[in-house]
């Protein structure tokens, strides 16, 4: 079964903050799942992104959340 987490669960998994954690799926750099109107990450999907070394904005480093 897939563990899903919440946003301050994932964001605190990444070390980054919610409103980053949002951004970045926003951006479609990580995968996210809907619940009715919430969104959840799965755990699985978040470990596969740090074992690939995750990813940037398109922008660089300079790219605002």
């Amino acid at each position: 079964m897939t563990t899903l987490l919440r946003s301050k669960e994932a964001a605190d998994k990444l070390s980054i903050t919610e409103d980053r954690l949002y951004a970045y799926t926003r951006e479609g750099l990580l995968p996210c799942c809907r619940i009715g109107r919430q969104l959840r990450w799965s755990q699985e999907a978040l470990d596969e992104f740090i074992r690939s070394g995750g990813s940037g904005f398109s922008g660089g480093w300079k790219k605002e959340a």
